[in-house]
């Protein structure tokens, strides 16, 4: 069973560990310790976690409505999700070490630049989910609770 408050749940751990996670990559001598590495790919898990429960069950609800403002809603976030991945994707293979769960970092400005960017593309698409995409849901299909049982 997904309710709205399992995900709603999942953006607030997301953006706690983000808030935690600023703090302590703010240390450069911080950034290379196991505990802030456990942290940071916790982040990274939830976030694609997240991300794929809302494609397999969230936009397909807006995606059937004969509604065209819900379908392009849905179309919207999808092409978000698609940015966030595209982000993830370059930015742990550019700070991310292949063979396990540690951080590689060369220039620390660049990287507090580039993580402070995707930790804000994050919390900006978890603000826009629950300010426009879940009670956009909520209104289209009549579901206040349930949303998938």
């Amino acid at each position: 069973m997904l309710t709205y408050e399992d995900l709603n749940r999942q953006n607030d751990r997301i953006t706690e560990l983000s808030n935690v996670l600023n703090v302590l990559l703010a240390d450069r001598g911080l950034c290379d310790a196991q505990v802030t590495c456990d942290l940071f790919f916790d982040f990274v898990d939830r976030v694609k976690e997240h991300l794929e429960l809302q494609n397999k069950h969230v936009y397909r609800k807006l995606l059937n409505q004969s509604d065209p403002k819900a379908r392009n809603m849905a179309a919207n976030f999808m092409s978000g999700e698609n940015e966030i991945k595209r982000v993830f994707s370059t930015y742990l293979k550019k700070w991310c070490s292949k063979r396990g769960k540690e951080l590689r970092i060369g220039d620390y400005d660049a990287f507090a630049q580039e993580t402070e960017e995707m930790f804000n593309l994050v919390l900006d698409r978890i603000q826009s989910e629950s300010e426009k995409l879940f009670p956009m849901v909520r209104e289209v299909t009549g579901e206040r609770e349930l949303l998938v049982a």
